[in-house]
Formats: C-alpha cells, sequence, structure tokens
C-alpha cells in the first residue's frame, strides 16, 4: 500500500510538495496535483505542511555494536568529570554486584594528566572485582588494579605493537592503556552472551533511525580492544529478518597480518553476502588519535620525544591495498594525522584506480594542503565527523602543547577538502560522538558546539567558531550526510522515482530557517525501505484513506 508524504518542501526537487511510495521504492514525486493520480485508494497520507522532507541520512561510521552495549554497560559518556565517572563506577558496581567484571566506557580518558593513578582511583570505589572502561574515543582503556592482575599486566610488561601502557614510578603501570595495549586487558574481558549482543544492535538500531538514519556502514566489524566481533550477531538477525534499515559492513584488516587474511576476508564477506547485508569494505587504521600520541604526523608532536609512523609502513600498506582491489574489496581507512592521511593516499595511488572501488578516509583531522587535491584526483571519500570540528572546554589547553597553535587551527579542512574537489560523505563515529546528523551538520556549517549535544559544557559555554575558514554550506553538509555516504555503500540517496524508500520529515523546514534551527530540529517520521521504524506524527497528523492504518 502506498504512503504520500505531501504539504512540505521536497529537498532537491524545486517545486515539489509530495511523494509516493510504493512498496520499498519512490513511485513519484511532483506536486500534488501532478502525482496523487498514481495514489493507491487505500494510501496512508501524511499532512508535512512547514516540514522537510529529504533522503533518509545514512551514517558513513559508525559502531553500533559498542554503541548498543554502552546501554546496559556502565556509561559514562555525559559524566562531569573525573570524580563524577568515578562515583558512577562505584555506584553501578553496588547496583551489579553478582558481575564479574565492572565493564563500560564513556570516559574522555585521553585528556587525563599523563601519570594519573587510574587504577588506584578505580580501586577506592571498586575494591573487589576487575574494572574494564573504555575511552570515550573507543582508543583507550582505563583498568583498575585487579584488571591488571588478571591480566598479568606489570612493570616487566613490555608494551605491544602499536600500542603504550600508561606508567608511573619504576614503569609501574597507571591503569592507562592506549591503542592495542588495551587489548592486555581487553580480552580477559567475558564477553556478552549471544542475546546481549544482538539487543546491542538492535537497540543501536532503533536509536539510529530516531534521528533519522536509515542506512550505515558499520566501521569495524571484527573484535576488538575487548569489544566481540559484531559479525556473528549480524548473521543471525540479518538470517531472521530482524536487520532494519540498510546496512554495510567494514571488516576488520588485522595490523598483524599481512594480506594472507584475503581468504578469511573473502568467506566473512560470503557469509555476509548470504544473509543480504554487503560487506565489500575493510577497515585498515593507519594510525591512532592525536590525544594518545598514535596520530601519525609529518612534523613531530610538540611535547613527546617519540612521532610514532603509520601501523603499516609505506610497503606493507601498499600491499595490503594492492591485495584487497585485486580481491574487489573497497578500503575504509582511519587516518587522523597528515602522515597518516598521506600515506593511504599513496597507497590507493600505488594500487591503481577501478571503476568499482568506494575508497574512503575516515576523520582526517589533519592534511596537508598538497593531499586536499589527491582526494578528487584518485577518487577517495573524506569521511567527515562533524561534531568533532568544534572548541570544546579544555581543547585548546589540551591540543596546542602537543601541535602547537598554527595545527590546531588547520583540523577538520571541510571547506578546503570541497573547494578542492574532494566528496564528503559524514558520519558520527557513535558512541565516540551522537549519532545526530542535525547537530552535525550545524557544527559543520557554524563551526560552533552544538550545546545540546554535550550538556556538560553548561549553558554559558559561548566559544568563537573554531577555524571559520573551513564552515561548509548547509546544503553541502546535508548532502554528505546522504548522498556523499550513500555513495560509499551503493545506496542512493534521492528523491526520484524508483530511488530506495528511504525518507526523513524534519519537524522544520531547516533550509528555510537556517542552521540555527538545527540544533533543535527532530526527526518526525523516518522510513527505511519503504517501512516506518519512527514515527513522531502519530494518528493525530496522519490521515488514512481506505482501510489501512499506520
Amino acid at each position: 500500500m502506498d504512503i504520500v508524504l505531501t504539504g512540505g518542501r521536497v529537498l532537491g526537487h524545486d517545486h515539489a510538495d509530495t511523494i509516493v511510495l510504493r512498496e520499498d521504492r519512490v513511485l513519484a514525486t511532483g506536486s500534488a496535483r501532478d502525482v496523487l493520480n498514481v495514489v493507491g485508494e487505500d494510501a496512508q497520507v501524511v499532512r508535512t505542511e512547514g516540514r522537510l522532507v529529504m533522503p533518509g541520512f545514512q551514517d558513513a561510521h559508525v559502531h553500533p555494536m559498542a554503541a548498543g552495549l554502552l546501554e546496559s554497560w556502565c556509561d559514562l559518556s555525559d559524566s562531569a568529570g573525573l570524580d563524577d565517572a568515578l562515583m558512577r563506577v562505584g555506584a553501578y558496581a553496588r547496583r551489579h554486584p553478582d558481575l564479574p567484571w565492572v565493564v563500560g566506557g564513556g570516559l574522555t580518558s585521553a585528556f587525563l594528566p599523563h601519570g594519573t593513578p587510574v587504577a588506584e582511583l578505580l580501586d577506592a570505589v571498586v575494591p573487589d572485582r576487575p574494572v574494564h572502561l573504555l575511552g570515550s574515543d573507543l582508543h583507550d582503556a582505563c583498568v583498575n588494579s585487579a584488571a591488571l592482575a588478571r591480566a598479568g599486566v606489570s612493570a616487566h610488561t613490555p608494551d605491544p605493537p602499536f600500542g603504550t601502557i600508561g606508567r608511573g614510578l619504576g614503569g609501574r603501570p597507571t591503569g592507562l592503556l592506549h591503542e592495542a595495549a588495551a587489548e592486555l586487558v581487553g580480552r580477559h574481558v567475558p564477553p556478552p552472551d549471544r542475546a546481549a549482543q544482538e539487543n546491542a544492535l538492535l537497540t543501536a538500531h532503533r536509536l539510529l533511525h530516531r534521528h533519522g538514519i536509515t542506512a550505515w556502514q558499520d566501521a569495524l566489524v571484527g573484535p576488538y580492544l575487548g569489544l566481540p566481533d559484531p559479525l556473528p550477531a549480524y548473521l543471525r538477525l540479518a538470517g531472521r529478518g530482524e536487520v532494519t534499515g540498510a546496512v554495510s559492513l567494514a571488516l576488520w584488516w588485522d595490523p598483524r597480518r599481512g594480506p594472507e587474511q584475503i581468504e578469511d576476508l573473502r568467506e566473512r564477506r560470503a557469509q555476509a553476502r548470504a544473509v543480504g547485508l554487503p560487506a565489500d569494505h575493510v577497515k585498515i587504521m593507519q594510525d591512532g588519535i592525536c590525544e594518545n600520541g598514535w596520530a601519525a604526523l609529518l612534523s613531530p608532536y610538540l611535547d613527546r620525544s617519540v612521532t610514532p609512523p603509520g601501523r603499516l609502513d609505506a610497503t606493507e600498506l601498499s600491499e595490503a591495498v594492492t591485495a584487497l582491489v585485486r580481491a574487489e574489496f573497497s578500503v575504509h581507512f582511519h587516518a587522523v594525522g597528515d602522515r597518516a592521511v598521506r600515506e593511504c593516499l599513496d597507497a590507493v595511488e600505488a594500487a591503481g584506480c577501478s571503476s568499482g572501488q568506494r575508497h574512503h578516509i575516515a576523520h582526517v583531522q589533519l592534511v596537508d594542503d598538497a593531499d586536499l587535491p589527491r582526494f578528487a584526483e584518485l577518487d577517495v571519500t573524506a569521511n567527515v565527523q562533524p561534531l568533532w570540528a568544534a572548541e570544546i572546554p579544555h581543547m585548546r589547553e589540551a591540543y596546542e602543547p602537543m601541535l602547537g597553535p598554527r595545527r590546531v587551527d588547520r583540523q577538520y579542512p571541510f571547506a578546503g577538502l570541497t573547494r578542492a574537489g574532494a566528496r564528503l560523505a559524514a558520519g558520527s563515529d557513535w558512541p565516540v560522538s551522537s549519532p545526530n546528523p542535525l547537530w552535525g551538520a550545524y557544527v559543520a556549517a557554524t563551526r560552533l558546539p552544538a550545546l545540546a549535544s554535550a550538556p556538560w559544557m553548561g549553558p554559558d559555554y559561548r566559544p568563537d567558531p573554531f577555524n571559520p575558514q573551513e564552515r561548509i554550506g548547509l546544503p553541502e553538509i546535508l548532502r554528505a550526510y546522504t548522498a556523499g555516504s550513500g555513495h560509499l555503500h551503493l545506496r542512493p540517496a534521492t528523491l526520484a522515482p524508483g530511488s530506495p524508500a528511504d525518507v526523513v520529515v524534519l519537524d522544520v523546514d531547516v533550509l528555510r530557517e537556517g542552521p540555527d534551527a538545527l540544533c533543535e530540529a527532530q526527526v518526525d517520521l523516518a522510513i527505511a525501505g519503504g517501512l516506518p521504524v519512527h514515527d513522531r506524527l502519530g494518528e493525530a497528523e496522519a490521515t488514512p484513506v481506505g482501510a489501512r492504518g499506520r
């Protein structure tokens, strides 16, 4: 039965106020008098006056398993600081006395002062059990002494490849583990059972739909820092027809293995395809993050003696990308630092171009000017996380000592990439930051923080725009959240006839009202593949035609 959305502006279609959906496709788009003649008698009509009807948002980089698990774990994402976080950890442990481990995440561990005795502080609130808290950035972990002992991590434990153990006097671990060092403890954390993993994905689906996201790419499908491999849960859910939205998977490239893992990746891709899930991307994490010193930079850090290279050297990275291209995979790179970005572009160039590839580099926090035009030249998409491109409390104090003012003021070059002809896709990296694309669009268009996304900032926090020369227009960032991301997983984001019936209705026409409307705007209705997956309109706003209900 048809769904008719009529009365509001239809994004991308001048003079259109009506679209008709039939099953999983857009049937017609235009003015009401021109298209209503194709509507079935039992159609459901939804009035959209004063609203904006647009293609569903597509998140190009998200971690649904981690986000869904955090809903039931000890969630510290909105804690006001270290003292508040410790209080919450202790309260969570008291509420769950039978849990063998206290597991959680969301703490901004990367900004903890060097040498902070994390383990001792956690011991004071949870003395009887191991504690494992993933950092809000998913690149660190905070653990207590019981967890260190369970994993056998001591002053004599060497740093693993691609990771660092935070140390105090005598090399004693402080309880802060950076990058791959978090796996030393994470692999000892009891994994969630099958039901918990499936529920985590389903919970994440509902939350993404609430924000109008109808398609997304899971940016890391494999075991990571103690998080379970999401693929088995995806296979079970998809096999039962319970995956909502259009999901594509980026399979994890293990940096400790080389091209011999290609056959394993082929098999995982085949398993996903068998249940209707595209898995044509492979995730290569080429560096870490600036905060913990693991972003790969062209110029050294200012506050430490070692500036690490990319995780894979130039030869290894080129061999990996070339092997993946030959196996008909595209690459979803993680690259924060300008050196890592250049290394990824070099590897794509060395592998040679193919019209079937959809390579993209996520995060692009720092990009050298010489590399901006290479995105377009090599047809590599810049996968941006707009919520990070604003000045939040203590950000400059943390970044300037490590990067210097000049590099701080060159972060997240959205406008520079756009001027150089790069295609932008947008994502959230949720649960690292909010999945709300409207807040992300606000930051991209204003370079101001979406204060509603971080209430701990306080109502009086009013910074200046962050690198305002890198602002981009509202149409450009909405395109990045729709067509740009859709390009990566071959999900067209348009309301033209024949397109997938992925539609969002915003409660306000943000194009007419301007960027300031984005922070308060809400998604009234989200339709994924022709099926309503989020609905704030309810019966009062919908006019049933014939016998069909909503």
